[in-house]
């Protein structure tokens, strides 16, 4: 019998100073038994970077075809396109022909450095493509503050990102490896 995913709730208070957006949002989120609460935990700082009310949780790990986060216009046309890891260089090209802007959140230490090494110049490329790097000691300390029902107060200012629940902090700074020229 195959496992199923484990449900989790989270309450953002988001206060984007950097793109003046100060919203609420209830998310619930499905973590695929494979995915751990480290990854679990970028996908909603990923959320809170580029938080609006159009932004959606796809089904991502468990999609081949889909983002782990977009955000399509009411058209169904993908505005935005955001992937976790290292994704292989095929799926990176095919989804910045699909979507305006493609934004990828590198994590993992050794097998992050590795990744943008190798994949780098090839993706460099490309000019809606933005790839960001977090840091291990960052995202392990995001995934400390997983829980199954989170209640999170979520803090953007000169690009530095700071979650926070009753009892402690986490502050991101990650680290541009490559941004978008259109």
């Amino acid at each position: 019998m195959a496992l199923k995913a484990t449900i989790f709730k989270a309450e953002l208070q988001i206060a984007d100073m950097d793109r003046n957006y100060y919203q609420d949002h209830s998310l619930t989120l499905a973590r695929h038994p494979s995915e751990t609460d480290e990854r679990m935990m970028l996908r909603i700082f990923a959320f809170v970077r580029h938080a609006h009310e159009l932004l959606q949780m796809c089904k991502g790990v468990s999609e081949a075809d889909e983002p782990d986060l977009w955000l399509k216009d009411l058209t169904g046309d993908i505005k935005l396109w955001i992937d976790l890891g290292q994704p292989d260089e095929k799926r990176v090209r095919k989804s910045c022909g699909r979507a305006k802007q493609v934004v990828i959140y590198n994590y993992g230490s050794n097998a992050a450095n590795i990744w943008w090494r190798q994949q780098g110049d090839k993706l460099a490329t490309l000019n809606n493509l933005s790839v960001y790097n977090i840091a291990v000691t960052q995202s392990k300390a995001l995934a400390g503050l997983a829980q199954r029902t989170m209640r999170l107060q979520c803090t953007v200012q000169d690009g530095i990102t700071w979650l926070a629940d009753e009892s402690s902090a986490v502050q991101i700074e990650p680290e541009t490896l490559l941004q978008a020229t259109e």
